[in-house]
């Protein structure tokens, strides 16, 4: 199974079951997330970009698969986005370099289709 499959399978699984508890906080900030990445001011792609560079500072291995997925969706070049890669190796240090490695390891599958 692809890393991809495996991500939105399990993505989709857990989602299902949090979000089926129906807590009225976490129901409401998924909804947040959501809202949040819908066009404004700033484009959607302006802020997947964003979303992107601060997972990756934050290193969170999960969050940057699904941002790669929307910079994806959203029509990002192999170039662009190594160029957040890169904004996200200055402003975070070399300890992002790993979530680097796979970060492209992962857009590598992307793009392949």
């Amino acid at each position: 199974m692809s890393q991809l499959q495996e991500f939105n399978d399990y993505r989709g699984k857990m989602n299902e079951v949090i979000l089926g508890k129906q807590n009225k906080v976490i129901n409401r900030l998924f909804n947040l997330d959501t809202n949040t990445y819908a066009e404004g001011a700033l484009s959607t792609k302006t802020k997947e970009m964003l979303g992107l560079v601060a997972s990756m500072v934050l290193r969170c291995d999960d969050c940057i698969k699904y941002h790669l997925i929307k910079c994806h969706e959203q029509g990002l070049s192999t170039d662009e986005v190594y160029e957040i890669f890169a904004v996200a190796n200055i402003v975070g240090g070399t300890i992002v370099i790993p979530h680097t490695r796979r970060g492209a390891e992962f857009w590598e599958e992307l793009i392949a289709g």
